[in-house]
């Protein structure tokens, strides 16, 4: 069985949750009359592509993570995931065509330091490459600290069981921002903390007792950093990113953790992929909830998050730092959906959030390529897909998102007048009871 990943685990809890949420309806406030036109989102807003260390560099150290794959025979072998450890300059050479500003890594703490008692400059040389490379593309950095990787002789202490662990997670986060705050990087501390605790409980690094435990210890390690952050880099922009279920569990999901960094946010990043009607929820198996590409897509359901956290934190711009959608093994969808439409449609409903008044600054895609999805390459999420199992070549393919999202960026959104090739579903549990009382529309 293949780990609880961050989207299998947003997909367990809604199926969990259903019920729950299928309570009475609450009187909403009625939404204003869909706009017939959608302005662009400006010149400012932060276009962008994401990947993680792991997932896409290949040629890994040792890690907590190398381990979790050798000792499970159901993951596919890890081999060198995309190559982006030799392949960097072309993957960023293929960011800039898309058009974008800004370019999601992680500084692999494995990579870094080896050992408890020293730190490998070859490592450092290589994201001093990507770095040099990014800024001769004019792209900027959104370096995330810690995307669910650390080194062996971390996992060797009891990894984040060990209340040591978070002074050596400091220690590390410390030399990452000596030596690259000067690249103004927007800095992610990190990934989506429900989804880590998760994924260590599921690979058995951490017992469900010590669950709390971890949670407080990635506030801590956050809290602290995000103000060595600001002391080597004035103006920094902080955050560590969310996995968005639903408004009712979203408290519940990433309430430990984000009640307790609240005060130092100073953006709150969000990743949003699936949503569900309750219809859906009843027919889909158990082998569905594992299979990502079976998942519903919602596209409406951003305006949904990007609500709930605009009511949560007033005034916060909110950057929606992961979204995308899965393919089985790059084959078409079973519902028809392409990547290019779900990703136009997408936009369209971040362009109304931002119409509506919710301080939008950023839209990341997941991923810029395919990757090692924690333990499967079979689920395909990028722009521009490879084949690691069967292509020595590794040879980056573009999809139909290609052209849609370089079109995107020279515009700034869709067109004025675009219209989302899916409709809103009319109960979403992305927002419910609200969107089965007063849903988003679009005009008729």
């Amino acid at each position: 069985m293949r780990p609880l990943t961050r989207r299998h685990a947003l997909a367990a809890l809604a199926a969990g949750t259903a019920a729950a949420l299928a309570g009475p309806a609450v009187t909403a406030a009625a939404r204003p009359a869909p706009p017939a036109t959608v302005p662009p989102l400006g010149n400012d807003f932060l276009w962008g592509v994401a990947s993680a260390g792991f997932q896409c560099e290949g040629h890994a150290p040792d890690s907590n993570w190398t381990r979790y794959v050798a000792k499970n025979s159901s993951y596919d072998r890890y081999h060198d995931a995309v190559d982006f450890y030799t392949r960097y300059g072309s993957d960023i050479g293929l960011a800039k065509h898309l058009g974008v500003g800004v370019y999601r890594i992680s500084i692999e703490w494995a990579r870094v330091q080896p050992s408890p008692d020293g730190w490998d400059e070859n490592g450092f040389a290589f994201y001093d490459r990507v770095l040099d490379a990014m800024t001769a593309a004019g792209l900027r950095p959104m370096i995330t600290l810690d995307h669910w990787v650390y080194p062996g002789w971390a996992a060797d202490r009891g990894g984040w069981g060990n209340p040591a662990m978070v002074e050596a997670s400091l220690t590390n986060a410390r030399k990452v921002v000596d030596r690259y705050a000067s690249r103004n990087p927007l800095w992610i501390t990190f990934n989506e903390p429900f989804g880590y605790v998760m994924n260590e409980v599921t690979n058995g690094a951490l017992s469900a007792v010590q669950v709390p435990a971890m949670q407080q210890r990635l506030a801590q390690a956050h809290n602290s950093i995000y103000d060595y952050i600001h002391q080597r880099q004035p103006g920094a922009l902080v955050t560590s990113n969310v996995a968005y279920t639903t408004g009712t569990t979203e408290p519940l999901v990433s309430g430990p953790v984000l009640d307790a960094i609240a005060g130092k946010l100073d953006y709150v990043g969000i990743d949003y992929y699936y949503g569900f009607t309750p219809q859906q929820l009843t027919s889909l198996s158990p082998d569905d909830l594992q299979k990502l590409w079976s998942m519903p897509l919602q596209p409406e359901g951003i305006y949904y998050a990007l609500e709930y956290y605009a009511r949560r934190f007033p005034g916060k711009p909110l950057y929606i730092v992961e979204n995308g959608i899965p393919t089985d093994n790059g084959h078409p969808r079973f519902d028809g959906y392409t990547r290019g439409n779900d990703l136009r449609d997408t936009i369209y409903w971040i362009q109304r959030a931002k119409a509506d008044g919710m301080p939008v600054m950023g839209y990341n895609y997941w991923s810029i390529t395919d990757n090692y999805e924690w333990g499967s390459y079979e689920p395909r999420f990028g722009l521009y897909t490879v084949d690691v199992l069967t292509d020595p070549t590794l040879t980056r393919h573009p999809t139909d998102a290609v052209p849609a999202y370089s079109e995107i960026t020279r515009s700034g959104g869709v067109p004025a007048g675009y219209r989302p090739t899916r409709a809103p579903v009319n109960c979403s549990l992305v927002d419910a009871p609200a969107s089965c009382v007063d849903p988003v529309k679009v005009p008729g």
